[in-house]
């Protein structure tokens, strides 16, 4: 069983309820067991001229080929109402695939580790307090030191 790390991303509608909605999907599939952090409220990174986010990272264990998982988490943003219009646009629900393990792929529809991970504040708070310790299998670093070192100013906010 290999740790596999999300990222839950919300900034349009009832952004908690779309949250909750995704982890509750998420877990059904993944397995009961999954953690998830606090919910960080940030400003929109890429097209800045948006709603906030609301961000949280989840960690679930399981063992499944790495394009299924993007399929079935693909699947849940469809489920709640995901529409792709625009790169870094305004969303219901974004779920990224951060980290699976060490697991170092890249595909035409899937990079893991995710390929911004270690650009974006927004990601690395709430993935540093579900695993400060993990180690980025290409960068060589801890999520903690790539937070410390993270060259994205934008705000992130501790919501709950």
């Amino acid at each position: 069983m290999k740790p596999l790390f999300l990222l839950l991303g919300s900034n349009l509608g009832d952004r908690v309820s779309y949250l909750q909605e995704a982890y509750l999907q998420l877990s059904a599939i993944f397995g009961e067991s999954g953690q998830k952090s606090s919910m960080y409220e940030t400003a929109a990174w890429g097209v800045e001229d948006q709603p906030a986010f609301l961000n949280q990272a989840l960690l679930f264990h399981l063992d499944l080929p790495p394009l299924e998982i993007l399929a079935f988490t693909q699947q849940v943003e469809q489920d709640l109402g995901r529409e792709r219009k625009e790169r870094w646009g305004a969303r219901v629900i974004d779920i990224d695939i951060l980290l699976y393990g060490n697991t170092v792929l890249e595909t035409p529809t899937l990079t893991i580790p995710h390929p911004h991970l270690h650009q974006r504040r927004f990601t690395l708070a709430p993935l540093a307090e579900l695993a400060p310790e993990f180690d980025h299998p290409v960068l060589g670093q801890t999520i903690a030191q790539l937070l410390a070192v993270c060259p994205d100013t934008l705000p992130v906010r501790l919501i709950s």
